[in-house]
């Protein structure tokens, strides 16, 4: 028997999937954030819009609205979920030589939308990379982290900024 306070064991320390059926229906959001570092010459591909294989963010964007959807597929013990918004914001930012991507995700339902937010994040800069990696090998994915979630019995929750 165990006392972990990790939700997805079981008395018995096997893995389960949370039973979320006598939790209340509430409005649920997350934001989540990341970036991926480059090449002056790789970005400057991107804001130029010139890279052979098309609009890198436009693509990088649809890829994660969709992994968003996915996300349940992704991690065995998530819960599938309607999700009602999803917007990605992607950022050249050209002092970091990076594209900074912030992502929200919104829902109604008893369990809150933080994996989705992560996910979708995380493969939108996956396709940058994917897209770019034929002239740019070294880039780098960093600071996939959530900023804030509302919504359930634990309430809201937001980063400090220090």
């Amino acid at each position: 028997m165990t006392n972990s306070p990790l939700t997805h064991f079981n008395a018995a320390g096997e893995a389960h999937m949370v039973d979320v059926g006598d939790k209340a229906i509430t409005q649920r959001l997350a934001v989540c954030e990341g970036y991926i570092e480059m090449q002056p010459e790789t970005l400057a591909l991107i804001v130029a819009g010139t890279h052979k294989k098309g609009d890198v963010l436009g693509i990088a964007r649809i890829a994660g609205i969709m992994a968003s959807k996915k996300t349940a597929d992704l991690i065995p013990l998530c819960h599938p979920l309607p999700i009602s918004h999803v917007e990605l914001n992607l950022q050249t930012q050209s002092d970091l030589n990076r594209v900074h991507c912030q992502t929200t995700v919104k829902t109604t339902g008893q369990t809150g939308v933080e994996m989705e937010a992560l996910t979708a994040t995380q493969i939108a800069l996956l396709t940058i990379y994917d897209m770019c990696k034929a002239v740019d090998r070294g880039m780098t994915i960093q600071g996939v982290r959530l900023l804030e979630k509302s919504g359930g019995k634990s309430g809201n929750w937001q980063r400090n900024s220090a």
